[in-house]
């Protein structure tokens, strides 16, 4: 490595030296602010108006992805071996990464903190014996139940936004988990309040200038945030912006409230990128059939032999 940096460090001399030749220090220093005008720097883009739909609402729709490791921990976090490093090696290995929670902390109460960490212990323990029981171990996302929100926006899969004039879809790859948001505030056939809690929630939408407000509650108390075992009650409140910030890239924010498991209100941030691939679509990913015999193994009839 050394000797790479001592062979290209002269021709950088050898540059240097050519462009003062030609103009000085003066448009040395030109070309140098011109060059770095051109660099972005991470988590800031210029000024940018996102296209809008015919009713004056900007376009959110396409095909999104986060690209954080924040599903396995949303707070910082080392590289670790998955569960069967004996013989999976590293295929089953999780990566480290940096976290997406503001201030790096959840405010966690402390009898939730010890939650939160005998769901870690336990996030690989599946013990389906009894409906009422069913929930009390185990990662929601080893099990392939939907997701919930905000995980299911920084999961390892892609999803869609399908923009309509009263609804915004969400379509998820995994587990084929679907959100539907209610934007129209004066249509009376679609309740204020949740009908019945449920996985996603229940979510209402409205514009602040370009930003597109995601209002959501109704949860069921068992999804997780992330497989370190963070999680939440079914009190949990969540409020997602999300802000076009040039033609590829949208700055999600999500503010999590839940007086039942934390102190005070917390928010993670993280980009969404839009997939540029050409004919770009979602392509199936039904867990469910890859999980039947570890959660209903032991009910299944066996072949006698």
């Amino acid at each position: 490595m050394r000797l790479y940096f001592r062979n290209i460090v002269p021709g950088f001399a050898v540059a240097a030296v050519l462009v003062l030749g030609a103009g000085g220090p003066a448009a040395a220093q030109g070309s140098l602010a011109a060059a770095q005008n051109k660099i972005p720097t991470p988590g800031q883009f210029p000024a940018y108006k996102a296209p809008h739909t015919a009713d004056g609402k900007p376009d959110f729709s396409g095909i999104w992805q986060a690209f954080v490791t924040a599903d396995i921990d949303v707070q910082d976090h080392d590289a670790q071996a998955g569960p069967h490093p004996d013989f999976m090696g590293a295929y089953g290995a999780w990566p480290g990464g940096q976290g997406i929670v503001e201030g790096g902390e959840i405010p966690y109460k402390p009898e939730a903190l010890a939650q939160k960490k005998a769901n870690a212990e336990k996030r690989m323990v599946v013990n389906i014996t009894s409906d009422p029981h069913r929930h009390d171990t185990g990662d929601p996302e080893l099990k392939c139940y939907n997701p919930g929100v905000p995980r299911a926006n920084y999961m390892p899969f892609p999803f869609q936004i399908i923009q309509g004039t009263d609804t915004v879809l969400f379509s998820y790859e995994f587990a084929r988990s679907v959100r539907t948001i209610y934007m129209n505030p004066n249509d009376k056939t679609i309740p204020k309040d949740a009908p019945a809690d449920s996985w996603m929630g229940w979510s209402h939408g409205h514009f602040e200038g370009d930003t597109l407000v995601i209002d959501t509650t109704g949860f069921v108390p068992y999804t997780w945030f992330d497989r370190a075992g963070d999680y939440h009650s079914d009190a949990l409140h969540v409020v997602e912006r999300y802000t076009q910030v040039s033609p590829y890239h949208i700055m999600y924010e999500a503010t999590i409230e839940d007086p039942n498991v934390f102190t005070r209100p917390w928010k993670v941030t993280f980009p969404l990128y839009r997939r540029m691939e050409k004919n770009i679509q979602l392509v199936d990913f039904n867990c469910t059939e890859f999980v039947l015999d570890l959660l209903y193994g032991q009910y299944s009839k066996r072949p006698s032999k």
